[in-house]
């Protein structure tokens, strides 16, 4: 539905047509103060029986229905103009997927990577051929394992080839997802991760016009100043999504909340899905014991940060579940100004028509 509200006119002067609709029902009403519809009665006679409708209301509802049909007529001439909700169909979905050593608990059977492997493979042969699709493995280093394609065979082959590797850098993730879909945004990667520079532009210049931090400062800091991007509202990029699944607990690399604001900067939303249980587990690995647990609060942060939403699973039938929900969540809807001329002159041809119509068979003529 239209906000009504928002209707304009991109011809505003050709509303003053309008003010002839007074003028031809005036016509009307003294053509019919003068007795021409006398001419009438013998064809409406001819066509009375049981079933047909008689009064005055139904004697002048053909001529209303045209004079109605003629108002969105002439509106249409005015070429309006209104804010509707429509469906956008995302164009690119970049898979993040924690790879790290926490993902070999079994919380969720048989482990949370296996069960993270197979949902993603389900979500990615949900997805229609057109939307194009990418992986991106977070560990210690998140790494671009597979470039956006629509070839489904590659990316079930780079979702199998994960392997776990120490450490889990979501921020990294997130950087380098947006990097691989968005080639074009002037994305800083190497400084966003290292916290060495402002995000530039494909030249190479920073867009604030500030100059790299000097070398030598911490790998893992982030700039002390803020990220400067060319910002849109959060979510408003109907083009690109990231579907995010981890654990949440990220202990190397950049901030994942700031680098999910990056993202929200450039409109792109962040789905993320907790793998994992809340009580958690406790994992083994070289004679140390560490319980690992779902941080579900990092999440769910980073998901509303970029206007998207957080789901939570504890068990791979819920996962199947959330990635096919997904593919319908991911068809996002949007505010666009669109011209409705063509909607109003087709209401107007159907009004006049069903009048026309109606007069042929109540009378024989039209006028």
């Amino acid at each position: 539905m239209p906000e009504w509200h928002s209707i304009q006119f991109v011809w505003p002067r050709l509303l003053w047509l309008l003010a002839t609709l007074p003028v031809w029902l005036g016509l009307y009403i003294a053509w019919q103060a003068r007795g021409v519809q006398r001419a009438w009665p013998a064809a409406a006679q001819a066509r009375s029986g049981p079933g047909v409708p008689s009064g005055r209301i139904t004697r002048h509802a053909p001529v209303l229905l045209i004079w109605l049909g003629l108002a969105g007529l002439l509106l249409a001439m005015a070429r309006p103009q209104a804010i509707l909700l429509l469906p956008s169909r995302i164009d690119t979905v970049m898979l993040a997927i924690d790879s790290s050593g926490s993902m070999r608990a079994s919380d969720v059977q048989p482990s949370r990577i296996e069960a993270a492997q197979a949902a993603a493979k389900s979500f990615v042969l949900g997805q229609p051929a057109q939307v194009k699709l990418g992986v991106v493995s977070v560990a210690g280093a998140a790494a671009l394992v597979q470039a956006p394609t629509d070839q489904r065979d590659l990316i079930i082959q780079a979702i199998d080839q994960l392997s776990l590797q120490p450490g889990s850098a979501l921020g990294s993730g997130i950087v380098i997802a947006l990097h691989a879909m968005l080639p074009g945004s002037g994305l800083d990667v190497r400084g966003l991760i290292d916290g060495e520079a402002s995000p530039q532009t494909p030249a190479g210049k920073p867009l604030d016009g500030s100059t790299t931090a000097p070398p030598g400062s911490p790998s893992n800091a982030l700039p002390s100043k803020s990220v400067n991007l060319p910002k849109v509202p959060p979510g408003s990029n109907s083009a690109a999504a990231i579907v995010l699944l981890s654990d949440g607990q990220s202990n190397v690399g950049p901030d994942a909340l700031k680098m999910a604001q990056v993202a929200a900067d450039l409109g792109v939303r962040v789905y993320t899905v907790g793998v994992g249980t809340a009580q958690g587990t406790v994992l083994k690995a070289q004679g140390m014991q560490m319980r690992v647990k779902l941080d579900e609060a990092s999440l769910k942060k980073i998901a509303e940060i970029t206007r998207a939403e957080y789901f939570s699973a504890d068990n791979r039938q819920d996962l199947l579940q959330i990635y096919q929900s997904l593919s319908s969540k991911i068809v996002l809807k949007k505010h666009r100004r669109t011209e409705v001329s063509a909607v109003c002159a087709l209401l107007g041809m159907l009004l006049v028509c069903w009048g026309c119509a109606w007069a042929w068979w109540r009378h024989g003529r039209i006028i």
